[in-house]
């Protein structure tokens, strides 16, 4: 069985000071030069990270799965007021075909998405900070 939070569930900060928001995307900026270079020389991509859990290859395909929902889920609440965002079954996409491509078909579709990502967190200011989204399975509001 899958270990579903194996980190921990997210902890979001009381407040978004842009000293956090412009750490935050510096860090999204920088992870897809992270992940081939952690992947560089891995030999045995379908190897668990630890017992019960994905593969290094299965991990680096949702890495890609997840970065493009939240690309999305922050452009729906730059340009919707508090839209509820719709849920996908991560384990479901893990089992598609497209995650037994080779681990560099994620790492390009990453490179791209986060140059955009980063250029729209980069273009927000004080008012689009504020905006929000509704999480699946919730009726409170997120901050974009």
């Amino acid at each position: 069985m899958l270990e579903v939070y194996p980190i921990g569930k997210a902890q979001y900060p009381p407040d978004l000071d842009l000293s956090r928001v412009m750490s935050a995307i510096d860090a999204i900026e920088k992870l897809p030069d992270l992940v081939a270079q952690a992947l560089d020389g891995c030999g045995d991509l379908d190897h668990p990270i630890r017992e019960g859990v994905w593969t290094i290859r299965a991990l680096t395909h949702h890495l890609a799965d997840s970065h493009m929902n939240a690309y999305i889920r922050t452009k729906l609440a730059l340009t919707e007021i508090a839209p509820r965002v719709k849920a996908y079954d991560e384990v479901a996409w893990s089992e598609l075909a497209d995650a037994r491509l080779p681990v560099e078909a994620a790492v390009a579709l990453l490179r791209p998405l986060h140059a955009r990502w980063v250029e729209v967190l980069r273009s927000m200011g004080p008012t689009e900070l504020k905006r929000s989204w509704i999480a699946p399975g919730s009726d409170e509001a997120r901050p974009a």
